[in-house]
């Protein structure tokens, strides 16, 4: 008798269990309880895709990549700095060479720019002086960007030659050149691409020339 009570409780485990593991199967499968997941077919075999979190990497620049970042960070910031003056003075200087194309007589070429020059000293005079030698090199060659003309020629179309060779001479003590040229498809690309990030940034309209007087 005690053996068939005995055979009877195992019994009831085992349906127990049974009900047990058919309750769990219900739940993980179940429909509510279904997860979805990227894949990916993979030579065949499908993969669960999975995409895992950035990585960041640090790392300390060389001595010569501290150079070439400050050697570049003085460059942005003297174009930032003489481009508005080397644009403004662009535009007036590309009107001034348009209107000497009109008037043939020395004197009367003489008197108009001469005018025009005052415009020039009134406007730029006090900004120009606080610039330093870098920037002022930097601001000849855009000048020449804008004008199409180095600033020699600048001043040798105004003023005459013995003036332009006299500040040709005053730039020579200030280790600069007048003579400078701009070449924006190499030695000058770097500063060709920041003129272009200034403009992006300020919205400037691009008026350079290409042809010399």
């Amino acid at each position: 008798m005690l053996r068939k009570k005995h055979h009877i409780i195992q019994l009831c485990f085992a349906l127990m269990a049974l009900l047990f593991m058919n309750n769990e199967l219900k739940a993980q499968y179940g429909v509510n309880d279904t997860i979805v997941h990227e894949a990916i077919v993979f030579n065949g075999d499908t993969m669960e895709l999975k995409t895992l979190g950035n990585l960041y990497v640090y790392g300390y620049m060389t001595e010569a990549q501290k150079k070439a970042n400050a050697k570049y960070n003085r460059l942005r910031n003297a174009v930032y700095v003489t481009y508005p003056y080397a644009r403004r003075a662009g535009i007036v200087m590309n009107d001034i060479n348009a209107k000497l194309v009109g008037i043939s007589e020395k004197s009367a070429r003489k008197k108009y720019i001469n005018s025009r020059e005052k415009e020039l000293k009134k406007e730029f005079t006090t900004p120009l002086t606080n610039l330093s030698v870098y920037q002022g090199k930097v601001l000849m060659k855009l000048i020449n960007r804008e004008t199409g003309n180095n600033c020699y020629e600048i001043i040798k179309e105004y003023q005459g030659g013995l003036t332009a060779r006299f500040y040709q001479t005053v730039a020579f003590f200030f280790n600069s050149n007048l003579k400078q040229p701009y070449d924006a498809q190499k030695d000058d690309l770097v500063i060709e691409r920041l003129v272009l990030e200034v403009q992006r940034m300020y919205g400037y309209t691009d008026i350079h020339k290409t042809q010399s007087l």
